[in-house]
């Protein structure tokens, strides 16, 4: 199944090139060029991705991204900013943007990105029984993409899973957040506060009390290590 893409862009000529290259490799791309048109386009035919300008007329790009991530489906979001503040980024993760791209940026890497965010969606067939790491009140299951604390669905974006996936698959061993970048993200390089940023988000979802985490816990000096046990 070709896999939909919605290109949210108000600069025809950056969204001329995105759809263009998008298109080539193989995705079937939409584009609008407003935040009420993202979203009346999501509610119609939800996409399995969306490429997301942070300034857009009308309804921007902070906004649709924060209304998309109140859907149960968690679409996945890549945003797209001109705006050197970091403090912008930083929001647009925080509330679950799963990559972001500065402009100007080669759409070659914006297609590996994207590529990258559909691959960790579950979008490839699984071939093996569904892998299920438990800890205590805490079960994920890495096939289905799903992950219950209590009994209760917790509603995580596609790098939240990956990462809370990939600490329970290493207890006990502490991580450097260029550590996680690589191997949670695939960037050889990048802003590390994207890291610190979502083991925040996460620690929202996965622990009783997020200000003293029993699960998440920081390793100062170093980074983040995962401690399974009751939480």
């Amino acid at each position: 199944m070709t896999q939909r893409v919605l290109v949210v862009d108000d600069d025809r000529t950056v969204s001329d090139v995105v759809c263009r290259y998008l298109e080539h490799a193989g995705y079937d791309v939409t584009h609008v060029g407003d935040g009420v048109s993202a979203l009346a386009a999501v509610a119609t035919e939800p996409p399995h991705l969306v490429v997301l300008d942070l300034m857009l007329p009308g309804v921007d790009g902070l906004e649709v991204c924060r209304r998309l991530r109140a859907r149960p489906d968690g679409v996945p979001i890549i945003m797209l900013t001109a705006r050197g503040d970091e403090a912008d980024r930083i929001l647009g993760l925080q509330l679950g943007a799963d990559d972001y791209l500065g402009k100007p940026f080669s759409p070659r890497e914006l297609v590996l990105r994207v590529r990258s965010v559909l691959r960790r969606t579950g979008g490839e067939p699984v071939t093996a029984p569904p892998d299920v790491l438990r800890d205590s009140a805490l079960v994920v299951e890495t096939g289905p993409r799903v992950a219950r604390l209590h009994g209760t669905e917790l509603t995580l974006t596609v790098r939240e899973f990956d990462l809370l996936v990939h600490l329970m698959r290493h207890p006990m061993r502490a991580f450097r957040r260029a550590e996680l970048l690589e191997r949670v993200w695939g960037w050889s390089f990048g802003d590390q506060s994207t890291v610190t940023v979502h083991v925040r988000r996460l620690r929202e979802k996965v622990e009783a009390d997020p200000a003293n985490p029993r699960r998440i816990v920081t390793v100062w000096g170093v980074g983040y290590r995962y401690e399974p046990g009751d939480a």
